[in-house]
This record gives structure tokens, sequence and C-alpha cells, in this order.
């Protein structure tokens, strides 16, 4: 059988059943996705050192001749040391190799090698440990370094990728047309592929990656714009600009901010087009979003059109809601709740009301998306936190109606550098003001020293009338989570909360049992609420005035800031501690960040720069395919050329059915795991 770049792995030579099976546990499955396994880092052999200035206890690079290799040892616990000494001409050094005979046979006396690796001993007698080599005939003097599994090492991979380079250059092929390769500087993809691997000289590897970079930037934009032309048809909710929303505003207990007034503006703006809204409504923790997602709702049914709001948790449904009932119902305004852990002759009811056009605005989880909800005239859809919605799930509510307007609303401030990207073309309405009377909540970091002194506060808080979380962190294990926030708890109950009313909120709890305990919060029964991340978006209880984050250095940035967001919600000073051991640098800069600021989006983009996007969002799920290559929160000059790029290629060719583009949307459709077609 003849191999070919889409072949399966296995069958590049070298490769085989088994290694086949470590490259598929890296994502790995032809010698196509193979090259495109970029290296993490570069080793530079041609930096080597005389072993007399060799630094010891540091990694050096070294040119040595092996004159003699001593026979294998094997000591206690079946390990193999195996030794050879060498000399650079002058000096000489011992070679120290452990458990790898098979690497170690590989040497040869009498010939001469760069080797990288730990030299450790003094300045009359030196070793080198485990060193990886090269041999000095080698004609590339920059070798790669990739991330591997166990059972792989660098040099097999770099073995079968010379073999897999060697097939695309017999086929070689090429994304992009040569004016858009001259206008934006880029060099050929064959070259690149082959530079990014086994680079001529650092430039050449630069110039590699920068090509391969700008590739999978312009492939993210193609795609997210492909998948948003579906959407960009007429649409059959044109709304009529001459009906007021004044009667909702003037009925609203307090005044809205410059920046609620303004999206309102928008959004009202956008559903009187003739193409579907897609608008994304971004603003900080109890900015006021779902006042002016209510305004949007109040307008839809004044047009005689159904709105759907999706939460992601029952407990969010739940508070939109409580809130957009008590919005909107006084004002003729029906609204409606459809949840999974609703009865079934519930479920049967609300679902004929919906589908009969009595219910104007449904708000709900996934459960308003199955096959058998039925909408009359559905014109809004709105998503909170979007990012945690798979791709299908959005497309599912927006393929109810027929082209509605969508509205997405994110709690998480989402940087201007990732919003171009996950969002593309959707035009953004940002609310940076807090509305009249919140007041910023104040944030200490601690170790665990303090943690009496902490708890002391909270205590005093609590005497005072006030209520408190206490956060601990996610474990991936859910028993092992569950163990230690119960054993938390139980020490809590017996030490620093002893004789306050507490309760446990966890992601093992039923909807049910999360929603009876969430009330009783709310309705102040439970003073102190000892939970894991479910309380993280959408809580709402003005009372409470204190949190306290164990093991901070667990959570990122931006989901510290969603957690405290929960306090500080009511008229009352709120406090925010955050407790942690770690005293690594990073650890210190973020606990200094989150006790700086308390503006969400700055602090996003300091998330985004120490995290990367790949980590931004942890495992939610946000439709952005993974990023091998690009960094966005370097990147972004080139980002913006590969916008522009891909506004040129679509403005030319909206479908990328030309012949010309035909390897570029098969690229595209690959990165997106096909999702866009259709």
């Amino acid at each position: 059988m003849a191999t070919d770049l889409f072949s399966e792995i296995e069958y590049l030579k070298g490769v085989g059943k088994a290694r086949g099976e470590k490259y598929r546990k890296l994502g790995i499955n032809s010698p196509y996705e193979l090259i495109y396994h970029v290296p993490r880092a570069y080793l530079d052999f041609r930096a080597y050192v005389p072993v007399q200035q060799a630094a010891i206890g540091e990694y050096n690079v070294l040119k040595l001749t092996i004159f003699r290799k001593m026979p294998p040892q094997r000591i206690r616990g079946g390990l193999v040391i195996c030794k050879a000494a060498a000399t650079d001409g002058t000096d000489d050094i011992l070679i120290v190799i452990y458990n790898n005979v098979y690497g170690f046979q590989a040497l040869k006396e009498n010939c001469t090698y760069y080797m990288y690796g730990k030299v450790s001993g003094n300045f009359l007698r030196k070793e080198i440990s485990a060193p990886v080599y090269i041999s000095a005939d080698e004609r590339v003097l920059i070798q790669p370094v990739y991330h591997l599994t166990q059972g792989l090492s660098v040099n097999m991979v770099r073995t079968n990728m010379r073999q897999a380079l060697g097939l695309m250059k017999e086929h070689p092929f090429e994304t992009l047309p040569a004016d858009i390769m001259r206008k934006y500087d880029l060099c050929p993809l064959p070259w690149a592929l082959e530079n990014i691997h086994f680079p001529e000289s650092g430039a050449a590897a630069e110039t590699a990656r920068r090509r391969l970079a700008f590739d999978e930037l312009l492939k993210l934009q193609l795609g997210m714009a492909l998948m948003k032309t579906r959407s960009r048809r007429s649409t059959a909710c044109k709304m009529d600009s001459s009906v007021s929303v004044e009667e909702y505003i003037g009925s609203l207990p307090f005044e809205l901010t410059g920046d609620q007034s303004k999206a309102i503006g928008e959004i009202i703006a956008d559903l009187c087009r003739d193409v579907p809204m897609n608008r994304l409504l971004q603003g900080d923790v109890g900015s006021g979003k779902t006042a002016v997602a209510a305004a949007a709702c109040y307008f839809a049914a004044k047009n005689g059109l159904q709105s759907a709001l999706m939460a992601p948790t029952e407990i969010l449904a739940n508070q939109h809601f409580q809130t957009l009932s008590g919005f909107l119902e006084p004002l003729g305004v029906n609204v409606c709740l459809l949840t999974g852990s609703m009865t079934a002759k519930k479920k049967t009811t609300v679902r004929e009301q919906i589908a009969a056009g009595e219910i104007d605005v449904i708000v709900g989880t996934h459960a308003i998306i199955q096959k058998d909800v039925e909408y009359k005239a559905l014109g809004l859809v709105i998503t909170d936190e979007q990012h945690r919605f798979g791709v299908a799930q959005r497309a599912a509510l927006a393929k109810k109606g027929d082209s509605p307007h969508k509205l997405v609303m994110s709690a998480t401030p989402i940087p201007r550098t990732l919003a171009l990207i996950i969002y593309g073309d959707l035009d953004i309405s940002a609310i940076t003001q807090l509305p009249k009377g919140r007041k910023p909540i104040e944030t200490y970091a601690v170790t665990g020293k303090l943690r009496s002194r902490a708890f002391g506060f909270v205590r005093q808080r609590l005497d005072e009338g006030r209520q408190a979380y206490v956060v601990c962190p996610m474990i991936e294990d859910s028993e092992s989570e569950l163990f230690a926030v119960k054993t938390y708890a139980e020490n809590a109950v017996n030490g620093d909360l002893k004789g306050y009313s507490t309760a446990l909120l966890h992601g093992k709890m039923s909807a049910a049992q999360k929603d009876k305990t969430m009330k009783k919060f709310h309705a102040g029964e439970i003073q102190v609420l000892i939970c894991t991340t479910v309380v993280e978006v959408g809580v709402d209880v003005p009372n409470a005035a204190v949190m306290v984050i164990e093991n901070a250095e667990r959570f990122g940035l931006s989901q510290l800031h969603q957690l405290r967001g929960r306090v500080g919600r009511g008229k009352f000073s709120s406090t925010c501690i955050l407790i942690t051991d770690n005293t690594s640098d990073e650890c210190v800069k973020r606990m200094k960040i989150m006790s700086s600021t308390t503006d969400g989006f700055k602090i996003s983009e300091e998330d985004l720069k120490m995290r990367g996007p790949g980590d931004f969002f942890g495992n939610a799920q946000h439709g952005l395919p993974p990023l091998k290559i690009a960094d966005i929160a370097c990147n972004m000059e080139l980002m913006t050329q590969a916008q522009n790029c891909a506004r040129e290629i679509l403005a030319a060719d909206p479908t990328l059915s030309s012949p010309q583009n035909r390897t570029l949307k098969m690229d595209t459709m690959r990165l997106f795991n096909r999702e866009i077609v259709g």
C-alpha cells in the first residue's frame, strides 16, 4: 500500500502499530497531522563549548569523540547504567546514560557527536548525564524538541518527521495564492514546514513560524466567517423601529447607566435590520446586562415576536426567570421557565403555551432546544455565558426560528484580542460602568498562616448580619472533590465556623438539591455557603458580603474575578480573601493583580497574557479550535493581517468554492472538525 500524507500514521515507514498508538495519544493520526506537530523548542548544537568551559550544574552543548565504551551495569531495581569516555581533543569527560541500552548502543567508538545535557562533577573530573545527541556529520545543527508521550523519544519523532516531510516533498502543496503571499510577505508553505522542524538558521525558524501562525489565524477567521455567513441570510423577524421601549425604561426601579442605554439603542437598531442581529453584550459582573436583555425581549414582544434565553445552569436560568418576570410581567409580557428538572406534566403545559404563542419570553437551560419544543414566532435568541455551550447547542436554538436575531451575553470579560477571534464579525456592546451605588470589592491575598485571622473577620461580618461564601477548588476526580469539600466543611463546622449555620453546595448534588440550598441561602436561613465553583456564575444574594477562596492559586484570574463577583451585589461593603501558600513569582503576581483592580476587562487581558488562549476558558466548550502555533496574546499584528486577508478572500469567493481556494477550504474544515459545513 502506497503511503501518502493522509494515510493512517501506522503506515508511515518506521512507525508501526505500537508507535502509532503513542502518536494517537498526541492527536496525531496521519503523516499530515505529524508535520503540523510543531516543535515546542529547539536545541542549537552550534553553540558548543570546550569541556573545560562547561558550567557545572547546568546544561551545556559539547562536541565529543567517544574513545571507550564500558559494559552496561545493572543495579538494584533493574536499572541499567551505561558509561562511555569521551574527549573534545583537549579534555576528557564521562558520558552517563540511564536505562537506555538501545540509545547507548547507537553511540560508536571513534565517532564524534554534538551532545546536550547536564554537566556535573568538578574542575578535575566532569560527566554529562543522559545527553541528547546528534552526529557531528549532521547538516542541520538546530534540532527540534517536541511534546512527547510515554514511549516516544525525541529521536523517534525526528526520524518519523523526516519521513513525513519526504512524503510532502513528493506531493508539495500550497494553500495561498502567490499574490497574497507577496502582499503579506509570507514564505512558501513547503519551505515553512521543512524549516519549522529542521531550520537552516534561527531566522529561518522564525520565518517559518510566522507563515504557519498566519495560516492558522487565517483559517480561524475563515471558519468563523463561514459559520456566520449561514446566519447572515435575510431574517423574517425584522422589527418596527417605531415601537417604543420608554414604558419599560420608565418602569425600572433604577436609572440605567450610559453604557446600558447605549447597548439598548444598538440592539434595537440591529433588530430593525433585514439581516439577523449577531451581537455580543459584554459586561462585568453585576453591570446590569439582564436589564438590557429584558429591554430587547420587551421590544420583541411589542413586535409580536417571542424571545428565548438559554442559560448554562438551572440556578442561572431560575435567576434570569425571576429577574425577567419582575421586569416584564407587570408590563403584560408573559415569561415562562423551562428546565430539565420540571415535572413531565409541567413541561407539557409550558410547551403547549409556547407553541400557541401564549408565552412571549422563554427562559431555560438546554431544555429549550429539545426537538419537542416548538415556537410560534421566535424572533430573538439570547445565550448567556455562550462559551459554556458547544457550537451545536447554539446552532440548535437558532434553528428554532426563521433566521432569528442573536444576542450573546457574557459576564466573563473577554479581552478584545480574543473576542475578535471567537466572535469574528459579531458586533460588540460593552458595559464597563457599574450601576450607581455599587461599591468596589476589597480583595486581600494571605497565606494559610493568617487563615484564623481571616475567619475571625468572617465571623465578625456574620455577627453583623451578613452572609459569606467559602469556595474550595475543583478537583478533577469528582469523587475526590466531594470528599475534599465535605471534609473541609466538617472541619469548618467544628472549628472556624462553629456555631454558625452552614450548608454545602457542590457539583454532585442534583439540580433540585442545589436549588433548595440556594433558596435557603437567599432567604438568609444559611449564613455560610461552603461550595465548589458551581457558585461561579449568576448567583445573586445581596446580603452576602464576604468570600473566602481557599487554594486561590488553583484558579485562573478570570475565574477568581467571577467568583469574587458573587459578593458586593447589595448595599454593604464587601470583601474577598484569597488564601494561598504558593509563593511562586507567577502566583504572587496573580494575587497582586486581583488585589489591585476590580476591572474585569483589565484582569482578563492579564489572564490571557499569563495563561494563553487555550486555557483561558478552562474546560469550557467555547467553540474555538485549539491553536497550536499562533499566540493570540502576542500575535495581534499578525491576527489583524489574517483578518484583512480573510475579508479579501471571502469578498472574491464567499464560499471558498473556487479551485484556487479548495485546499484552503479543506484545511479550514479540518481545523473546525467540519463544523462549518452545511
